[in-house]
């Protein structure tokens, strides 16, 4: 080895040592160069300051917007192109298949709108997002110009492009998007920038999570609440579906985000729409009032997405309307694009559908599909509810109606017994009473004659004139008296024969009978009987009888025997208000007047007469109670009239009257099912 020289050792340590001299006598100048670490370490504190405050702004804005990722795209981007000092900054989403543009910091307006014609687009090695995506890694390009495998056609030419960053955003290894650093510089980017927007990355996957999730849970919460509203409108709402059709239709359109929505029912070979929920631009003629519903008849002309449904009893969704039936009048008339229609089956038969639109292109996703066939179901299940408690109600009715005709019939029934019985017992002590009623009747009659025929002996007989006198007030006497037992008799023997009458079973055998006939023969029985019992009566007969009254089920006489009694009272009326108010001009008047009420016939007897007084009214009907002078009424004719119409024939009478100026009595009288509403052969 060669030795060194000693001439160049004593240079070298004179060097030393005269560098060592001017170190001790420069200090200062030793103090200057030691202040370029201080201000690196103040940079680099500056910058953590800074990135700790964008993390903070950005974990803040996601707390503020858990529902929507968007602003917290706006602020990774902000903050991304600050920090790292790049020109441009952009956030992409990656739903698998292709790239979204979300959005842009730094690009003019016009630059955006070139950048978006790009997209969506499949990832590829022509994008830094692209390849991005496709690595899982960072990849950067430090010249788009020179980087053969960059696509130049996805660089607009507004944009100053020369390195790109692109970091992805990774869910558990799998891309969701990425954001990527433009510089208008060529060159790589440094280590704490790439670490940086790794970061803002993983943020950006937390707010794409928290979003999701926090949707998810609103979303099921609001499928959740529309389930329980409609079940409660079905349970409120049990035989209407109107309400059950219009919250299941709300619901529907409100959470599937559908601009309007149907909900048609199938009826043989046509669909009918029974409720709309419609927003706003909806043409009427597509969305037309209740009353006036749009009917789609087989071969749904116009509504060829409809014909689908009817031919395949399957769900529709079609993405574009336009794009597969241009003619659908769904899409000429209400401009929808998207068609979502899920069918109501009942064991495979089609019910009805229901069926939601959009305005623009976007598919309904599955979790919307599967809402609207719950309501699907829920809807078959209320319309075979409604059917069920329809039937029910209507069998509920039947024998409810049996009910009350079992019963009514077992009324009449014990009524009739009980007045059978009844009748028999009054016919026998009528029949009783009647034997020793006759002998007083006859006997008193025979003492009167025998009075005068003893009065004819004590004429010829010495008296003296005040025993004659005597005699003759005796015998006076007598025979008053013997004329008053025969009076009392006689009305004794006439409430005799009406109890007998009043006692007496319906004759005759239970018929359809036309009921104006039996008005007009009960008319002319009583105005000829009361013209032979009393000379010179008059009275006017008006008639307004119903040509539609047709026949009734009913015994005729027994029903005869009614009217009989409230003509012959309204005569009886009539006639005593003209001979009280002294007014010859009066004219007596009673009409009689039929009308027909469907399954009941109405008969009015009405007269012009004294009226009833109200405390009258209430005790008119009680047997044996009477208004009329002593000898000229018994008070058996309203009380067994009332017997006939509402215990006989389960009838009603009712009565109206002004004291001084009228008496109406209203008979309505039940007709039976099988008896034909016909008038009356002239």
């Amino acid at each position: 080895m060669a030795r060194p020289s000693k001439t160049r050792g004593k240079r070298s340590a004179a060097k030393t040592r005269n560098a060592n001299s001017m170190g001790r006598r420069k200090k200062p100048i030793k103090n200057r160069r030691r202040i370029s670490p201080i201000s690196d370490v103040t940079k680099e504190l500056q910058e953590a300051r800074e990135q700790q405050a964008a993390t903070a702004e950005i974990l803040k804005v996601i707390a503020n917007s858990p529902a929507d990722v968007q602003p917290v795209f706006e602020a990774i981007a902000e903050s991304a192109a600050r920090l790292c000092q790049a020109a441009f900054c952009n956030v992409f989403r990656f739903d698998g298949e292709f790239i979204h543009f979300m959005h842009s910091y730094g690009y003019s307006r016009q630059a955006i709108e070139a950048l978006q014609h790009f997209y969506p687009m499949r990832p590829g090695r022509g994008s830094g997002a692209g390849r991005a995506i496709l690595s899982g890694k960072v990849e950067q390009v430090p010249d788009v110009r020179a980087d053969p495998e960059y696509d130049q056609g996805n660089v607009p030419d507004i944009m100053k492009i020369s390195s790109i960053m692109a970091v992805p955003m990774l869910k558990e290894g799998r891309p969701v998007g990425a954001i990527a650093l433009v510089r208008a510089a060529k060159g790589t980017f440094p280590q704490r920038q790439i670490d940086l927007l790794k970061a803002f990355a993983d943020q950006a996957v937390i707010a794409i999570e928290n979003a999701r999730l926090f949707n998810e849970t609103r979303e099921a919460l609001e499928r959740q609440t529309a389930t329980s509203e409609v079940l409660q409108v079905i349970s409120s709402s049990p035989g209407g579906l109107g309400p059950v059709f219009e919250a299941m239709l709300k619901n529907a359109v409100g959470i599937c985000r559908a601009s309007f929505g149907t909900l048609l029912l199938y009826e043989g070979d046509r669909l009918r729409r029974v409720a709309r929920m419609a927003a706003q631009n909806v043409p009427q003629s597509y969305a037309p009032d209740q009353e006036t519903p749009r009917h789609f008849i087989a071969p749904f002309d116009g509504a060829p997405s409809l014909g689908r449904l009817v031919e395949t009893k399957a769900l529709v969704h079609i993405a574009d309307i336009a794009t597969e039936h241009p003619d659908d009048l769904i899409y000429k008339v209400a401009a929808a694009r998207t068609i979502l229609i899920v069918p109501m089956l009942k064991e495979s038969e089609l019910v009805g559908a229901f069926a939601v639109y959009r305005k623009e292109v976007q598919e309904f996703s599955d979790k919307q599909v599967e809402l609207l066939e719950n309501f699907a179901a829920q809807a078959v299940i209320a319309i075979e509810n409604t059917r069920l408690l329809k039937e029910l109600r209507e069998r509920t009715d039947d024998l409810s109606r049996s009910l009350h005709e079992l019963r009514t019939a077992q009324d009449r029934l014990i009524q009739t017994e009980k007045l059978a019985s009844l009748g028999q017992l009054t016919a026998g002590i009528a029949h009783e009473i009647k034997n020793p009623l006759n002998f007083v009747n006859n006997f008193s009659a025979l003492s009167a004659e025998l009075t005068d025929e003893l009065n004819d002996l004590l004429k010829h007989a010495a008296l003296t004139d005040t025993m004659r006198e005597e005699v003759d007030e005796l015998t006076k006497l007598l025979k008053e008296n013997l004329e008053k037992v025969v009076q009392h008799g006689q009305r004794a023997d006439s409430i005799v024969k009406n109890m007998l009458l009043h006692s007496r079973e319906g004759s005759g055998e239970q018929r359809a009978a036309d009921i104006n006939a039996i008005v007009e023969d009960s008319l002319n029985l009583a105005y000829h009987g009361a013209r032979a019992e009393k000379s010179g009566f008059t009275i006017t007969l008006r008639q307004n009888l119903d040509p539609r009254a047709g026949a009734a089920e009913l015994y005729p006489q027994e029903i005869t025997r009614a009217l009989l009694n409230l003509i012959s009272n309204g005569f009886y009326a009539a006639t005593r208000r003209k001979v009280e108010t002294g007014d010859e001009s009066f004219e007596p008047v009673l009409s009689a007047s039929t009308r027909n009420l469907g399954t009941t016939v109405e008969i009015r007897i009405r007269d012009n007469g004294t009226g009833i007084p109200p405390e009258v009214r209430e005790k008119m009907f009680n047997p044996f109670f009477t208004t009329k002078p002593t000898g000229e009424g018994t008070g058996l004719g309203l009380s067994m009239t009332y017997d006939i119409i509402v215990k006989q024939h389960g009838g009603r009478i009712d009565v109206e009257t002004e004291p001084g100026v009228f008496t109406e009595f209203i008979i309505t009288l039940p007709r039976d099912n099988g008896i034909t509403t016909r008038p009356r052969s002239e």
